[in-house]
C-alpha cells in the first residue's frame, strides 16, 4: 500500500475510534460491527444499498456512493467512489468514513478485505427476500440512531407487501417469463428476488427449478415454456419484443403480453421493490385476463 494511502487509513481508523455509544451490528456475512458512536460518513458502495440509506434516514450522513446511484435525486450529487469493476479505495479513505456499506456478491472478496484494511467498518449486505430488505432498513437505521424511523419504514414494507400478496397470490396462475437478457436470452430462477414478485402476483415461473440465480437458456427452451406473459426487466422492450415475435405459437406472443418493467425498482434491492413488484401483478393480471375464455 502505497505512504500516501496508509496515511489516509490511519486517518479513517482514528476517526472510527472517537468516543462515544457504542453500537452492535451484525451483517448478512455474518461479521460482528461496532461503531463507537452513530455513524455519520457513510459511504454506501451499490445503488440499492444508496437507497435504503435514504430510506432509513441517513442521506444526511452519506459521503460517497457507487456509480448509477441515481435515487433519491439527491444521490446524483454524491462524489462516485466505486464502478462495477473497481473501488477508488484513495478516494473512499479520503472521505473518513465511519461505516462503508457493500454489496456482498456483487463486491469481490479481495476488494472487500482491502476496504477492511482501511480500518473502517464494513458492512456487507446480501439480499434475498422482502424480509432481508426491511430488516437492512432497520440495522441501518440503527448505525446512524435513527431506529424509531427505519423501523416505521421497514413496518410499512411489510405491511404492502402482505397487502399484495393477499390480494393477488391466490389468482388463476400465469405462466411468466422474465427476461433480463435476450443474447444470450437470460432469466432468474427461484432464488432471485424478481422471482419472489412473480410467486405473490399469482405468476410461475417456468425456469425456477435451474440452478443459476440468472440462469442462460435457449430461446428453444423459451419457446417451450409457452410462457403467457414475457417480462423485459432489464432489456429494451422494442428489442424484446422483436424477438418474441418471431415465434407466433408462444401464447404471449399471440395476445399481444410482452412488457415492460421498471427495471430499478424490480432488479435492485431496495425499498421500491414492491411499488415494482404491484406493477408486475398489473401487467400479470392484465395478461391473466387475455389468457381467459371469451
Amino acid at each position: 500500500m502505497r505512504p500516501a494511502l496508509l496515511g489516509l487509513c490511519a486517518l479513517v481508523a482514528a476517526h472510527v475510534h472517537a468516543a462515544g455509544t457504542t453500537i452492535h451490528l451484525t451483517d448478512d456475512a455474518g461479521h460482528d460491527l461496532v461503531l463507537q458512536q452513530p455513524a455519520r460518513r457513510v459511504v454506501a458502495l451499490a445503488p440499492h444499498l444508496t437507497e435504503l440509506a435514504y430510506a432509513a434516514g441517513g442521506g444526511a450522513f452519506l459521503v460517497g456512493v457507487g456509480r448509477y446511484s441515481d435515487h433519491p435525486e439527491a444521490a446524483r450529487r454524491l462524489p462516485v467512489v466505486s464502478d462495477a469493476f473497481a473501488l477508488d479505495l484513495e478516494a473512499i479513505a479520503r472521505l473518513k468514513p465511519d461505516l462503508v456499506l457493500v454489496w456482498r456478491s456483487g463486491t469481490p472478496q479481495r476488494q472487500r478485505e482491502r476496504l477492511r484494511a482501511l480500518g473502517v467498518p464494513v458492512f456487507e449486505s446480501e439480499i434475498t427476500s422482502v424480509d432481508g430488505i426491511a430488516g437492512t432498513l432497520q440495522r441501518l437505521g440503527s448505525a446512524w440512531g435513527n431506529e424509531a424511523a427505519a423501523r416505521q419504514a421497514a413496518d410499512a414494507l411489510r405491511q404492502r407487501w402482505r397487502q399484495l400478496q393477499e390480494r393477488y397470490a391466490s389468482r388463476t396462475p400465469v405462466r411468466v417469463f422474465v427476461q433480463l437478457w435476450d443474447q444470450p436470452l437470460m432469466t432468474v430462477n427461484h432464488q432471485h428476488l424478481i422471482d419472489a414478485a412473480v410467486r405473490a402476483c399469482g405468476g410461475r415461473n417456468p425456469f425456477t427449478h435451474l440452478p443459476m440465480l440468472t440462469p442462460t437458456i435457449t430461446w428453444e427452451d423459451g419457446v417451450r415454456a409457452d410462457p403467457q406473459l414475457v417480462v423485459a426487466a432489464d432489456v429494451n422492450l422494442e428489442a424484446a419484443r422483436r424477438g418474441w415475435q418471431r415465434f407466433a405459437s408462444v401464447q404471449a406472443v399471440r395476445n399481444g403480453q410482452i412488457a415492460g418493467m421498471d427495471a430499478d425498482r424490480l432488479t435492485r434491492m431496495g425499498p421500491r421493490f414492491v411499488e415494482g413488484a404491484q406493477q408486475l401483478c398489473e401487467a400479470i393480471d392484465a395478461a391473466r385476463r387475455a389468457s381467459s375464455p371469451r
